[in-house]
């Protein structure tokens, strides 16, 4: 068996990022300048107590931390529900145009400019509905299969693990890592963070141990699909290595209907990235 235990992959400690943005030259740090300025004037005490505060831990999911692991899914996921509606319209051109030629038509039959201007609020409307659904059906799938026994799923297997992040006691971010023997990859899931406590570099940090990880289990490559609209998503990926692979239009979630409303209403871009560690 090519892989390690999962409880052979020490804890990894970091400090956590200044910026929101990843891929700036500056990942990680140990003490920020204002600190490196004012240390002289802190006693010892003070100054180990500054950095605990922004020190971030990576270590393996215990089942304590099974409630707070569902509430940073469940919260992230929902995100999704107005930005793939809204946001995620500006990557839909054919549905624009739809939108467009719709609320045209609008004024054509009814001749009200009262009337015209509220289609595209009904058009929006509609796309908020359809989101909120389909996404409301990919978490209760989700949170009845992996996301409800993580123990099963990623502890047990060989080749798989999933990790908290801690910050001030309290776990903010989380990742998983599943291998595939056949094709001798691992692919990366379930990445989000408590957005409380974006911007501080958590997200790359997890992106880090699933290299690590990988690394030490001398897997070929890391995989990842993702449905994020945001940039910043995407920019995180980059910054670890990743390319992009491709995208899927008119992705398919689990749970959708694939109804002719839903389809003008609901429309996802699955984007695939790969970090190639090795040759086979």
């Amino acid at each position: 068996m090519h892989c390690l235990s999962p409880k052979m992959v020490c804890e990894t400690k970091i400090i956590a990022d200044e910026h929101s943005i990843p891929g700036t030259e500056k990942d990680s740090i140990i003490v920020s300048t204002s600190q490196m300025w004012t240390s002289s004037s802190l006693s010892p005490n003070s100054l180990e107590e500054n950095l605990k505060k922004d020190t971030v831990s990576i270590r393996e999911f215990e089942l304590t931390d099974h409630e707070d692991v569902r509430r940073i899914f469940y919260d992230g996921i929902m995100e999704r529900i107005p930005n793939t509606a809204f946001r995620g319209l500006k990557q839909q051109t054919k549905t624009q145009i739809i939108y467009t030629f719709i609320t045209m038509m609008c004024f054509v039959v009814t001749k009200s400019v009262a009337l015209t201007c509220c289609a595209p609020v009904l058009l929006m409307g509609a796309r908020y509905y359809f989101s909120k659904k389909v996404i409301h059906s990919f978490l209760d799938c989700a949170l009845h299969t992996d996301m409800s026994d993580i123990e099963q799923y990623y502890m047990k297997p060989a080749g798989s693990c999933f990790w908290v992040a801690v910050l001030e006691g309290k776990v903010v971010g989380i990742v998983g890592a599943q291998g595939n023997e056949e094709d001798n990859t691992v692919e990366l899931r379930r990445m989000s963070v408590d957005s409380r406590y974006r911007g501080k570099g958590i997200a790359k940090a997890l992106g880090r141990k699933v290299l690590e990880f990988a690394m030490l289990n001398n897997y070929s490559a890391i995989v990842l699909g993702t449905t994020a609209v945001k940039l910043a998503a995407h920019k995180l990926y980059e910054s670890l290595g990743f390319q992009h692979m491709g995208v899927t239009e008119e992705y398919t979630l689990p749970g959708m209907s694939h109804s002719f409303v839903e389809r003008m209403f609901f429309q996802l871009r699955y984007h695939r990235y790969r970090l190639q560690l090795h040759e086979e």
